[in-house]
């Protein structure tokens, strides 16, 4: 049995190391308890108690992160580096054990208890002492890692405790194991262990050696990357393979048992995994089924979210986000109450589409929120290639899957919310149709049954709920757009525009600039002067970045501390943003001649058009500018063709084609303009310019005009009226049959503007040129 006594001694914690009774080694201390420590034991009597945690990663280790058992050493010698670390040189004494954990706040001291090891042996210690000095011996002569010289060193030990700890510390143990060896109090066991560990480690070199041996003859044939990898087989077959490719087959397998797959691809994916253990590690094979398997069992299969059903909730979160956008809402809370009633809908495919800016994709993050559901999103701006839809073959160096299968895992459930946005962006080249493939995916009937290239088999995408953007619909191939359902986005009105900016756009720039609400205010005519003088545009972005360059103002003027508090108004907007941008409202000043407003819609909304019809001596040649396309070209020729046949009735010259040049031009000529519905506006403009007579500068129209001066109908009327009332034009001409449109424009536009129905260029006439034209 051991001798026990008792000390309190300082606590040194050691990481990755373990000191035996007897060891002298250096140490390197940088941490603040641990030099405190050291610091209370020099003033003492030199004696520190060093034990090992248990975890090296724990910086300041508790009572708990270190082990009971360690040893009562002394400082023999102590050093401060440059580096602010401190070397110590220490001498292990005697184990010890922890009674009692001190903290004295600076450093950690114990109550040890002292274990001496007994100091008479007897014949079976002198027994197990041979045993372990002889197979040390034959361990030293098959290693390389101990010298001969340490072997001397030891057969001089006398004591068997000390002759065990010795040798313990020059063999390739864990930590665990040494700390092991550490807490072995019988000397007898102690030497057993030890023994025992050296035979083992003796076996795991003659071992090594065989291997080696067998590799060799290999090698023989081939290179030395074939010889790796026979060394590699032949450890695996010693160890029964259970860390190579066996462990990594049963490790799929189970993995493919818990992906909840349809019994076919199941089938399907236990099949590929077959093959894979078949073929060889390096083959290039390898790496493309080990892909396959992947992306199966990565794939959601049977995992989905469950549906928020309160319409209550979904609307209030869908008012939250938004402001305006009624019927994108209300198409949405119609969505979830059928699915209430019904308890199971096919995921419907909707289409936002409007000019940018304007919300579109926040609002399907808004809609995946109302819902319940996992979020994701894919970009078709630019996509080219069918296999960008579908995926590659396997064939292929570098096959993956499609966007759609990318998007799913992305998903991580069966019934996300989906945005497929800028569906108007992808084209066609020599590598297939993108928008073909995408017939499959938007369509109810068939996605069920969804197949990939790469995939191969076949996926279910029905309870996935698809929102499309798209800016311009004329892009998109006729099959595609009659698999989705419209919901055509105008734009915003001011007063939208207004409150959007009050709820949403300047609390998120004072947030993303570090501001407070305090700090930085910007008053309600200051936000309808930034709309109105630095923004033209149908969505809010523009206006999103002028708010971004008040607060970027504001924070600087904070920073530098020139004020505490910027409020912001209409009369110091110029300050923070500079001379107004655009003048409010675009109508002309002054009722003109031969200069009309006609009304357009392009891709970014609503737009006002100054139509110009001058007039010079000539043989009646018609000159076209303004970078215009066919069709606005020849509503331009059956405007001047109509109004060469009404020349008596308008009170023009019958003859004006023979005396005069006409030049039409439309401003902004690095803009391409096409489009049917500028033929009233083109006539209106042509009539003034050869009557003489003004016409209104409150006055905008649109329309298409026949040979015979029919008014046909046009569409984007919305968003016509949006540009006109921004314009600051007081009256429309547009035709009778556009009626039915006009509920479409919001409430506070439609009372603002004054519109006027025709059905005949004589109306149009009356109402746009001064002192009107009787016929």
């Amino acid at each position: 049995m051991t001798k026990k006594e008792e000390i309190i001694v300082p606590l040194l914690p050691l990481r990755g190391l373990l000191v035996y009774p007897t060891m002298v080694l250096h140490l390197d201390v940088g941490r603040e308890k641990s030099v405190q420590a050291l610091e209370k034991a020099m003033v003492d009597d030199h004696l520190i108690f060093l034990t090992t945690q248990k975890d090296m990663s724990i910086d300041d280790p508790s009572e708990d992160d270190l082990y009971h058992m360690g040893t009562l050493t002394k400082v023999k010698q102590m050093l401060k580096l440059p580096n602010g670390t401190i070397r110590v040189l220490v001498e292990g004494l005697k184990r010890a054990e922890v009674m009692e954990f001190y903290d004295e706040d600076e450093y950690y001291s114990v109550n040890v208890e002292v274990h001496e090891d007994p100091e008479s042996k007897d014949v079976e210690d002198q027994a197990l002492m041979r045993t372990m000095l002889e197979y040390f011996e034959q361990y030293i002569k098959v290693s390389k890692k101990v010298s001969a010289e340490t072997y001397s060193s030891v057969t001089d030990i006398e004591e068997p405790g000390r002759l065990a700890d010795i040798i313990s510390s020059h063999l390739p143990l864990k930590l665990k194991e040494k700390q092991d060896i550490l807490e072995t109090l019988d000397v007898k066991a102690r030497m057993n262990t030890v023994i025992e560990i050296i035979h083992n480690e003796k076996e795991v070199l003659n071992l090594e050696k065989k291997i080696g041996q067998r590799v060799k003859k290999s090698m023989e044939r081939t290179q030395k990357e074939y010889y790796l990898r026979e060394q590699m087989k032949a450890i695996q077959k010693e160890l029964g393979d259970k860390e190579g490719k066996t462990g990594e087959i049963a490790d799929l397998t189970d993995k493919i048992e818990k992906a909840g797959m349809p019994e076919h691809i199941q089938e399907t994916a236990l099949k590929e995994l077959g093959r894979y253990e078949k073929v060889p590690s390096s083959s290039a094979e390898s790496a493309v089924i080990r892909n396959y398997i992947e992306w199966l069992i990565s794939l959601p299969w049977t995992n989905a979210t469950k549906d928020d059903l309160n319409i209550q909730k979904a609307e209030r979160v869908l008012n939250e986000d938004h402001y305006g956008l009624e019927k994108v809402k209300e198409r949405v809370l119609e969505y979830l109450a059928v699915q209430k009633l019904t308890n199971s809908l096919k995921g419907p495919i909707l289409c936002l589409a409007g000019p940018p800016g304007v919300g579109k994709t926040s609002l399907a993050k808004s809609i995946a929120s109302s819902l319940n559901r996992n979020f994701v999103r894919i970009s078709l701006g630019g996509v080219r290639d069918e296999s960008e839809i579908r995926g590659h073959r396997r064939t292929y160096v570098g096959a993956m899957p499609g966007r759609i299968i990318q998007g799913m895992k992305k998903a991580g459930t069966i019934n996300p919310v989906f945005l497929l946005d800028e569906i108007d962006k992808m084209s066609s080249d020599f590598r297939g149709d993108p928008s073909s493939a995408m017939l499959e995916v938007l369509d109810p009937e068939q996605n069920h049954n969804f197949s990939d290239h790469y995939i191969e088999e076949t996926y279910d995408l029905s309870k996935v709920m698809f929102i499309a953007t798209a800016n311009n619909l004329s892009t998109i191939p006729g099959p595609l757009l009659d698999r989705m359902e419209i919901i055509t986005i105008a734009g915003y009105t001011e007063l939208e525009k207004i409150h959007i900016a009050k709820d949403h756009l300047l609390p998120k720039q004072v947030k993303e600039h570090g501001l407070s609400k305090g700090q930085l205010q910007i008053r309600e005519d200051g936000i309808q002067t930034i709309v109105r003088y630095y923004t033209r545009e149908a969505g809010v972005r523009s206006l999103e970045r002028q708010l971004a360059t008040i607060a970027r103002k504001t924070a600087k003027i904070i920073v530098s501390g020139e004020k505490k508090k910027v409020i912001i108004s209409s009369k110091n907007a110029e300050e923070f943003l500079g001379k107004a941008k655009f003048r409010y409202g675009q109508a002309e000043l002054e009722d003109q001649v031969g200069v009309a407003t006609g009304l357009a819609y392009t891709t970014v909304g609503g737009d006002t058009l100054q139509i110009e019809v001058s007039l010079s001596p000539g043989k009646g040649k018609l000159v076209l500018t303004g970078k215009l396309g066919d069709v606005m070209k020849e509503s331009a020729q059956a405007a001047f063709s109509y109004v060469r046949s009404k020349a008596a009735e308008l009170d023009i010259d019958e003859n004006f084609h023979e005396k005069y040049d006409i030049h039409i031009h439309v401003p902004e000529g690095a803009v391409p303009k096409d489009g049917p519905s500028a033929g009233i506006t083109i006539a209106t403009a042509l009539v003034s310019a050869l009557t003489g007579r003004s016409i209104r500068k409150e006055v905008g129209m649109t329309g298409e005009i026949t040979l015979r001066g029919r008014v046909l109908p046009i569409g984007g009327l919305k968003e016509k009226s949006l540009s006109a009332h921004r314009a600051g034009l007081r009256k429309i001409i547009l035709p009778k049959d556009n009626e039915k449109d006009i509920d479409d424009i919001p409430e506070s536009v439609r009372n603002e503007l004054d519109f006027v129905l025709v059905s005949h260029l004589d109306e149009v006439l009356k109402h746009a040129l001064n002192g009107g034209l009787h016929l």
